[in-house]
């Protein structure tokens, strides 16, 4: 009997146990926390539209406007002169650079030069009697003939006798050959057509040099020469003289250049036009870079924002009643890090600073009011 009644207190209490269960899993209530409303501060600008000049970046490494590739036309031995044939080396102009030995071809310009001096010593006495009247001049030619300096030019012939007289005894063919060896004597010794320095040598005292041969590169140290490539879309806007402001990579020297000269062919593969802008300061250097920009235009009723701020389908955030909002905007002009906007209208807040995860619709508040420039 007793194990009756446990039996059926184990099963009341399995029943009591199961619909308590049931009660409390029906009145649970599930509690969520509540999201609290966070309003982002965003930076803004009241627009005031106006003139925006347009300035075009471009870049290039400066080259000497004046530079000379010294190339050997005559065969000898390189000769030392006053200064070493050495890379940095300055030299004034008509100071001599390269001396070739010439003491075999010089020997054989004065022999040709002695022929000449025989033969006009030969046709004095002809002159004399036949020609009484231009001997005086052939006379003076001699007298002043000096076989250690070049030859002077010939005494201007007045009529035919006297040109077929002189022709006749080979005088004017030994005077060309001679005029034509000295030409070639004077290759022997290179000289500075301009004052300036010696960027590359490829050869030193001693060395056997052959025809044909390029013994280094001679720059002028005074004027430079910027190339750079400008946009077609800007072609017609640059004109020769026009300042451009120049400005090395670290941003710490400026210079001043003019445009020179400008390409009237446009590369068809980049559609650039190549510009040349002449510049000259003491501390330029070949080779380097520098970075040019050209005022190609000014832009009216318009602003400059940067890059960041506009969107792929050329719309701007602008701040309406603490809401942002979106309006379409006609950009003109893009740079690097800005672009120029048109058709924004005056007295409109828009976005200075770019704002992570802003959408049309969000409510901001303004940290910070700033004048458009």
């Amino acid at each position: 009997m007793r194990k009756i009644i446990l039996s059926i207190l184990g099963v009341l209490l399995i029943i009591a146990g199961y619909f308590g269960a049931k009660s409390l899993i029906a009145n649970k209530k599930s509690f969520k926390p509540r999201a609290e409303k966070v309003v982002k501060t965003v930076f803004t600008e009241v627009v005031k539209n106006g003139t925006v000049p347009i300035v075009v970046p471009a870049n290039g490494n400066l080259k000497a406007l004046k530079r000379i590739e010294l190339y050997a036309e005559v065969q000898g031995v390189f000769r030392g002169g006053s200064k070493l044939f050495k890379t940095g080396t300055t030299y004034a102009k008509g100071e001599s650079i390269i001396r070739i030995d010439a003491s075999e071809y010089k020997a054989s310009v004065q022999s040709a030069k002695s022929s000449l001096f025989n033969l006009l010593t030969s046709i004095m006495p002809d002159l004399r009697l036949d020609y009484p009247d231009i001997f005086p001049k052939w006379q003076n030619y001699l007298n002043t003939f000096d076989l250690n300096k070049p030859t002077p030019p010939l005494p201007e012939m007045q009529n035919e006798k006297e040109k077929f007289f002189i022709s006749g005894r080979g005088i004017l063919t030994s005077f060309y050959n001679i005029k034509n060896l000295e030409e070639r004597l004077a290759k022997y010794n290179i000289v500075a057509p301009f004052r300036g320095v010696l960027t590359e040598t490829l050869v030193t005292e001693g060395t056997l040099i052959r025809g044909g041969q390029k013994l280094g590169e001679f720059i002028n140290t005074d004027i430079y020469e910027l190339e750079v490539s400008v946009s077609k879309t800007f072609g017609d806007l640059l004109k020769l003289g026009k300042k451009v402001t120049l400005t090395s990579l670290d941003k710490t020297k400026t210079y001043t250049g003019k445009v020179a000269r400008i390409n009237g062919k446009v590369d068809q593969a980049s559609q650039t036009i190549k510009a040349f802008i002449q510049v000259n300061d003491s501390s330029l250097k070949e080779g380097m870079y520098l970075e040019a920009s050209l005022d190609a235009r000014e832009e009216t009723n318009a602003i400059e924002i940067d890059r960041s701020l506009l969107l792929e389908n050329n719309k701007i955030f602008i701040v309406r009643d603490s809401v942002l909002d979106l309006i379409d905007v006609n950009p003109v002009y893009f740079s690097d890090k800005k672009v120029v906007l048109k058709e924004v209208p005056d007295g409109m807040r828009i976005m200075s600073k770019p704002l992570v995860g802003a959408y049309t619709g969000m409510a901001v508040k303004i940290f910070e009011e700033k004048n458009t420039k």
